[in-house]
Protein backbone atom coordinates (compact mmCIF):
# COMPACT_ATOMS: atom_id res chain seq x y z
CA UNK A 1 0.00 0.00 0.00
CA UNK A 2 3.05 2.11 0.87
CA UNK A 3 4.21 1.36 -2.46
CA UNK A 4 1.35 2.55 -4.31
CA UNK A 5 1.03 6.11 -2.25
CA UNK A 6 4.64 7.23 -2.72
CA UNK A 7 4.66 5.93 -6.61
CA UNK A 8 1.34 8.52 -6.86
CA UNK A 9 2.95 11.41 -5.10
CA UNK A 10 6.09 10.86 -7.43
CA UNK A 11 3.77 10.61 -10.43
CA UNK A 12 2.20 14.04 -9.44
CA UNK A 13 5.97 15.48 -8.73
CA UNK A 14 6.65 14.44 -12.15
CA UNK A 15 3.79 16.06 -13.74
CA UNK A 16 4.44 19.55 -12.01
CA UNK A 17 7.31 19.29 -12.95
CA UNK A 18 6.76 18.45 -16.65
CA UNK A 19 4.10 21.67 -16.69
CA UNK A 20 6.55 24.26 -14.72
CA UNK A 21 9.16 23.27 -17.60
CA UNK A 22 6.75 24.01 -20.54
CA UNK A 23 5.28 27.03 -18.79
CA UNK A 24 9.02 28.03 -18.61
CA UNK A 25 9.68 27.19 -21.98
CA UNK A 26 6.79 28.91 -23.70
CA UNK A 27 6.60 32.05 -25.56
CA UNK A 28 2.95 33.17 -24.68
CA UNK A 29 3.94 35.58 -21.81
CA UNK A 30 0.37 36.01 -20.50
CA UNK A 31 0.28 32.32 -19.86
CA UNK A 32 3.46 32.73 -18.08
CA UNK A 33 1.84 35.19 -16.25
CA UNK A 34 -1.60 33.37 -15.15
CA UNK A 35 0.74 30.49 -14.06
CA UNK A 36 3.01 32.46 -11.87
CA UNK A 37 -0.34 33.99 -10.19
CA UNK A 38 -1.42 30.37 -9.55
CA UNK A 39 1.71 29.26 -8.22
CA UNK A 40 2.23 32.13 -5.73
CA UNK A 41 -1.64 31.79 -4.85
CA UNK A 42 -0.28 27.88 -3.91
CA UNK A 43 2.98 29.38 -2.14
CA UNK A 44 5.13 28.11 -4.42
CA UNK A 45 6.79 31.59 -4.23
CA UNK A 46 10.31 30.47 -6.34
CA UNK A 47 8.31 29.32 -9.22
CA UNK A 48 6.75 32.39 -9.37
CA UNK A 49 8.98 34.54 -8.70
CA UNK A 50 10.92 33.02 -11.92
CA UNK A 51 8.16 33.68 -13.84
CA UNK A 52 7.21 36.64 -13.00
CA UNK A 53 11.05 38.50 -13.53
CA UNK A 54 10.69 37.56 -17.27
CA UNK A 55 7.08 39.10 -17.54
CA UNK A 56 7.30 42.12 -15.83
CA UNK A 57 9.88 43.84 -17.97
CA UNK A 58 7.72 42.78 -21.02
CA UNK A 59 4.53 44.21 -19.03
CA UNK A 60 6.08 47.65 -18.63
CA UNK A 61 3.15 49.91 -20.04
CA UNK A 62 0.60 47.46 -20.13
CA UNK A 63 -2.08 46.57 -17.99
CA UNK A 64 -0.52 44.12 -16.35
CA UNK A 65 2.46 45.98 -15.01
CA UNK A 66 1.64 47.24 -11.38
CA UNK A 67 0.12 44.13 -10.40
CA UNK A 68 3.11 41.61 -11.47
CA UNK A 69 5.61 43.93 -10.28
CA UNK A 70 3.77 44.11 -6.49
CA UNK A 71 3.01 40.33 -7.07
CA UNK A 72 7.14 39.92 -7.63
CA UNK A 73 7.80 41.94 -4.57
CA UNK A 74 5.62 39.84 -2.53
CA UNK A 75 7.52 36.54 -4.22
CA UNK A 76 10.87 37.16 -2.99
CA UNK A 77 8.75 38.03 0.36
CA UNK A 78 7.53 35.02 0.87
CA UNK A 79 10.86 32.69 -0.08
CA UNK A 80 12.16 35.09 2.99
CA UNK A 81 14.34 36.80 0.80
CA UNK A 82 13.68 40.53 2.20
CA UNK A 83 16.15 42.72 0.88
CA UNK A 84 15.37 41.77 -2.89
CA UNK A 85 11.74 42.08 -1.66
CA UNK A 86 12.16 45.21 -0.27
CA UNK A 87 14.15 46.47 -3.40
CA UNK A 88 10.96 45.41 -5.59
CA UNK A 89 8.45 46.92 -3.14
CA UNK A 90 10.59 50.17 -3.58
CA UNK A 91 10.69 50.05 -7.24
CA UNK A 92 7.01 49.45 -7.48
CA UNK A 93 5.91 52.71 -4.89
CA UNK A 94 8.20 54.48 -6.78
CA UNK A 95 6.67 53.73 -9.98
CA UNK A 96 3.19 53.90 -8.68
CA UNK A 97 3.10 56.48 -6.03
CA UNK A 98 -0.62 56.30 -5.82
CA UNK A 99 -0.94 52.51 -7.00
CA UNK A 100 -3.33 50.11 -5.84
CA UNK A 101 -0.87 48.30 -3.46
CA UNK A 102 1.50 51.58 -2.15
CA UNK A 103 0.64 51.71 1.54
CA UNK A 104 1.16 47.86 1.22
CA UNK A 105 4.67 48.02 -0.69
CA UNK A 106 5.80 50.75 1.72
CA UNK A 107 4.86 48.64 4.81
CA UNK A 108 6.05 45.31 3.33
CA UNK A 109 9.28 47.05 2.18
CA UNK A 110 10.22 48.07 5.68
CA UNK A 111 8.30 45.00 7.63
CA UNK A 112 10.51 42.65 5.88
CA UNK A 113 13.92 44.51 6.47
CA UNK A 114 12.65 44.35 9.71
CA UNK A 115 12.41 40.69 9.75
CA UNK A 116 16.02 40.69 8.33
CA UNK A 117 17.65 42.92 11.24
CA UNK A 118 20.30 41.22 12.47
CA UNK A 119 21.49 40.56 16.04
CA UNK A 120 22.37 43.53 17.96
CA UNK A 121 25.91 42.32 17.79
CA UNK A 122 26.38 42.38 14.37
CA UNK A 123 25.98 44.81 11.76
CA UNK A 124 22.80 47.22 11.90
CA UNK A 125 22.58 48.06 7.96
CA UNK A 126 19.53 46.56 7.73
CA UNK A 127 18.03 47.68 10.81
CA UNK A 128 19.04 51.22 9.97
CA UNK A 129 17.38 50.38 6.67
CA UNK A 130 14.07 49.48 8.22
CA UNK A 131 13.57 52.37 10.52
CA UNK A 132 14.05 54.71 7.37
CA UNK A 133 11.19 52.83 5.15
CA UNK A 134 8.91 52.55 8.35
CA UNK A 135 8.85 55.93 9.46
CA UNK A 136 8.56 57.03 5.54
CA UNK A 137 4.99 54.87 5.85
CA UNK A 138 4.77 56.67 9.11
CA UNK A 139 4.69 59.79 7.00
CA UNK A 140 2.72 58.93 4.56
CA UNK A 141 -0.33 56.58 6.34
CA UNK A 142 -0.48 57.79 10.09
CA UNK A 143 -3.90 56.93 10.40
CA UNK A 144 -3.08 53.50 8.85
CA UNK A 145 -4.55 50.44 10.25
CA UNK A 146 -0.92 49.51 10.21
CA UNK A 147 0.38 52.66 11.61
CA UNK A 148 0.23 51.52 15.43
CA UNK A 149 2.05 47.90 14.26
CA UNK A 150 4.87 49.91 12.17
CA UNK A 151 4.99 52.14 15.63
CA UNK A 152 5.62 49.24 17.46
CA UNK A 153 8.11 48.04 15.54
CA UNK A 154 10.32 51.40 15.36
CA UNK A 155 10.62 51.12 18.67
CA UNK A 156 11.71 48.22 19.04
CA UNK A 157 14.06 48.51 16.42
CA UNK A 158 15.13 51.82 18.52
CA UNK A 159 16.12 49.65 21.29
CA UNK A 160 17.92 46.76 19.25
CA UNK A 161 20.31 49.83 18.40
CA UNK A 162 20.53 51.39 21.79
CA UNK A 163 21.36 47.35 23.39
CA UNK A 164 24.03 47.32 20.55
CA UNK A 165 25.65 50.88 22.21
CA UNK A 166 24.57 49.24 25.20
CA UNK A 167 27.56 46.41 24.31
CA UNK A 168 29.69 48.86 22.99
CA UNK A 169 30.06 50.62 26.26
CA UNK A 170 30.43 47.97 28.25
CA UNK A 171 32.94 46.67 26.27
CA UNK A 172 35.15 49.92 27.19
CA UNK A 173 34.45 49.88 30.42
CA UNK A 174 35.39 46.28 30.94
CA UNK A 175 38.92 47.17 28.35
CA UNK A 176 39.71 49.66 31.70
CA UNK A 177 43.47 50.91 30.86
CA UNK A 178 43.99 48.09 28.08
CA UNK A 179 45.73 49.91 25.86
CA UNK A 180 44.89 52.96 26.75
CA UNK A 181 42.33 54.68 28.84
CA UNK A 182 39.13 53.26 27.78
CA UNK A 183 36.91 54.68 30.63
CA UNK A 184 36.31 57.98 28.48
CA UNK A 185 35.20 56.19 25.78
CA UNK A 186 32.74 54.58 28.20
CA UNK A 187 31.86 57.77 29.39
CA UNK A 188 31.21 59.11 25.67
CA UNK A 189 29.20 56.69 24.18
CA UNK A 190 27.15 56.49 27.19
CA UNK A 191 26.66 60.05 26.56
CA UNK A 192 25.77 59.31 22.84
CA UNK A 193 23.72 56.86 23.66
CA UNK A 194 21.58 58.69 26.06
CA UNK A 195 21.21 61.52 23.31
CA UNK A 196 20.31 58.95 21.02
CA UNK A 197 17.77 56.94 22.40
CA UNK A 198 16.59 59.29 25.55
CA UNK A 199 13.37 57.09 26.78
CA UNK A 200 15.11 53.54 26.31
CA UNK A 201 14.90 51.03 29.07
CA UNK A 202 18.25 50.81 29.06
CA UNK A 203 19.31 54.15 29.99
CA UNK A 204 19.36 53.19 33.93
CA UNK A 205 22.18 51.56 32.39
CA UNK A 206 23.77 53.99 30.46
CA UNK A 207 24.08 56.04 33.39
CA UNK A 208 25.05 53.20 36.11
CA UNK A 209 28.46 52.49 33.75
CA UNK A 210 28.85 56.40 33.31
CA UNK A 211 29.60 56.67 37.40
CA UNK A 212 31.30 53.54 37.21
CA UNK A 213 33.92 54.67 34.24
CA UNK A 214 34.27 58.25 36.41
CA UNK A 215 34.55 56.30 39.33
CA UNK A 216 37.46 54.32 37.90
CA UNK A 217 39.22 57.69 36.07
CA UNK A 218 38.99 59.59 38.94
CA UNK A 219 41.48 55.91 40.38
CA UNK A 220 43.64 56.59 37.75
CA UNK A 221 43.47 60.38 37.66
CA UNK A 222 46.80 62.44 37.98
CA UNK A 223 46.90 64.49 41.15
CA UNK A 224 46.05 68.15 39.23
CA UNK A 225 42.54 66.61 37.89
CA UNK A 226 41.52 64.32 40.86
CA UNK A 227 38.89 67.01 42.71
CA UNK A 228 37.39 67.73 39.36
CA UNK A 229 36.69 63.82 39.28
CA UNK A 230 35.45 63.34 42.30
CA UNK A 231 33.14 65.66 42.06
CA UNK A 232 32.29 64.54 38.59
CA UNK A 233 31.13 60.75 40.57
CA UNK A 234 29.11 62.43 43.39
CA UNK A 235 27.64 64.47 40.27
CA UNK A 236 26.47 61.23 38.58
CA UNK A 237 25.41 59.91 41.96
CA UNK A 238 23.14 62.53 42.42
CA UNK A 239 21.53 62.82 38.73
CA UNK A 240 21.26 58.76 39.05
CA UNK A 241 18.90 58.73 42.31
CA UNK A 242 17.06 62.04 41.45
CA UNK A 243 16.08 60.34 37.95
CA UNK A 244 15.91 56.59 39.98
CA UNK A 245 14.68 57.45 42.75
CA UNK A 246 13.98 53.37 43.89
CA UNK A 247 16.88 52.70 41.38
CA UNK A 248 17.89 48.89 41.53
CA UNK A 249 21.79 49.94 41.45
CA UNK A 250 21.72 52.56 44.36
CA UNK A 251 23.46 49.98 46.82
CA UNK A 252 26.12 49.76 44.29
CA UNK A 253 27.05 53.45 43.01
CA UNK A 254 26.32 54.67 47.06
CA UNK A 255 29.87 52.94 47.25
CA UNK A 256 31.35 55.08 44.80
CA UNK A 257 29.61 57.91 46.11
CA UNK A 258 30.47 57.70 49.72
CA UNK A 259 34.36 57.10 48.22
CA UNK A 260 34.14 60.19 45.90
CA UNK A 261 32.65 61.95 48.51
CA UNK A 262 34.97 61.85 51.73
CA UNK A 263 37.87 62.76 48.99
CA UNK A 264 36.77 65.77 47.93
CA UNK A 265 39.08 69.06 48.87
CA UNK A 266 36.46 71.74 50.24
CA UNK A 267 38.37 74.35 49.53
CA UNK A 268 38.42 73.24 45.61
Amino acid sequence: MKKVVFLGIAILLCASCGEYNRILKSTDYELKYSYAKKYFNQKKYTKSATLLEEVVTLFRGTSYAEESLYLLAQSYYGQKDYQTAANYFETYYNSYPKGEYTELARFYSGYGLYLDSADPRLDQGQTYKAIAQLELYMEYYPQSERAKQAQEILFELQEKLAYKELISTQLYYNLGTYMGNNYRACVITADNALKDYPYSKYREEFILLKIKAKYELALVSVEDRLQGRYRDVVDEYYNYVNEFPEGKHTRQIKKYFDYANKRISRNY
